[in-house]
């Protein structure tokens, strides 16, 4: 998909009855590490972690260590976090040679992310949140590059389909519709909502929450009508999910190990995704010793030990 040259845009990927299959920004998870490997596993549009625009406009070091790439790292989204139109739209400047769209949070429920005036009590702002897109549209001199953005839903849908139409009318490229209020964590998912807000507007629209199988996404599809589908912690726990795997098989693990040393990704992050992926198809004393391991070694001794290598496997 021709991207960074700007001669088509991720909205043509938008097929009627085809169901887009997309990562969710995920802070300290969604890196390139992870988007590479799930590139592997059928997902169509990958997005980075939420980026606060100020502190990636202000500092070299954040935006060295919040916004790494590379050429076969497509189609990318990048979401920010902001509260003011023109560090948007600069911060969208800086990342549109090396991605196909920016995204604008509206929907992190987090006290220090309302606090500071970002995510999700943006919903209650359709006038700054028609603005920042506008001028997203404007000043990023590429008109196959998108501005979405990402919301929850109000207790008064009314409020929701108004915020979506108003961002329609401004030049939003799709919404992506998490199907919960910003109070609501575990509760299940509102989809006659996301149905209700696919109905009044003609661009495409997004389901996120509750997609942990591959049949959850024809699922959520029927329910809604929705145009794709974003999942995070289905992922997390088996990244080979929209390949219609129901666990996370152990050809992709061993993808995992080998990306992450090409790439020099952090213990810790190299550790945790391991964590999340055996979580499913280990037993408790497993996971125990798993857990405790401190080293890259001691992982892939543990792996190769417990599992056997990739080639054991038959696939």
């Amino acid at each position: 998909m021709k991207t960074s040259n700007g001669n088509t845009s991720i909205v043509d990927m938008f097929e009627k009855g085809k169901v887009l299959k997309i990562c969710a920004p995920m802070v300290r998870y969604s890196k390139l590490a992870f988007r590479s490997l799930v590139r592997k596993y059928d997902c169509d549009i990958c997005f980075t972690p939420m980026i606060v625009a100020t502190d990636f406009m202000q500092s070299v070091k954040a935006r060295d260590s919040e916004f790494t790439t590379n050429e076969s790292d497509r189609p990318l989204i990048v979401q920010f976090a902001a509260h003011d139109a023109q560090t948007l739209a600069d911060a969208a400047c800086v990342v549109a040679p090396f991605s196909d769209g920016v995204d604008l949070n509206c929907g992190c429920p987090q006290r220090w992310a309302m606090s500071a005036g970002y995510g999700a009590c943006l919903i209650n702002k359709p006038e700054l949140v028609k603005d920042m897109v506008r001028l997203v549209r404007n000043q990023v001199n590429n008109p196959n590059y998108t501005a979405s953005i990402k919301i929850r839903i109000h207790k008064d849908l009314r409020r929701t389909v108004d915020l979506c139409q108003k961002a329609e009318s401004a030049g939003v490229s799709w919404i992506t519709v998490h199907g919960r209020t910003a109070e609501e964590r575990h509760q299940p998912v509102h989809y006659e909502s996301i149905k209700t807000i696919k109905d009044s507007v003609s661009i495409p629209v997004i389901a996120n929450g509750d997609i942990k199988y591959l049949r959850d996404v024809e699922s959520t599809h029927q329910l809604t009508g929705v145009d794709g589908v974003m999942v995070a912690r289905g992922l997390l726990a088996n990244p080979a999910m929209f390949a219609g795997y129901e666990d996370t098989p152990l050809e992709c693990i061993w993808d995992w190990v080998d990306i992450s040393i090409e790439q020099g990704t952090q213990f810790t992050c190299f550790h945790h995704h391991l964590i999340y992926m055996l979580e499913r198809v280990s037993s408790q004393p497993e996971r125990k010793v798993f857990n405790s391991l401190s080293s890259t070694s001691a992982v892939i001794d543990y792996l190769q030990n417990t599992y056997g290598p990739v080639d054991d496997l038959g696939t």
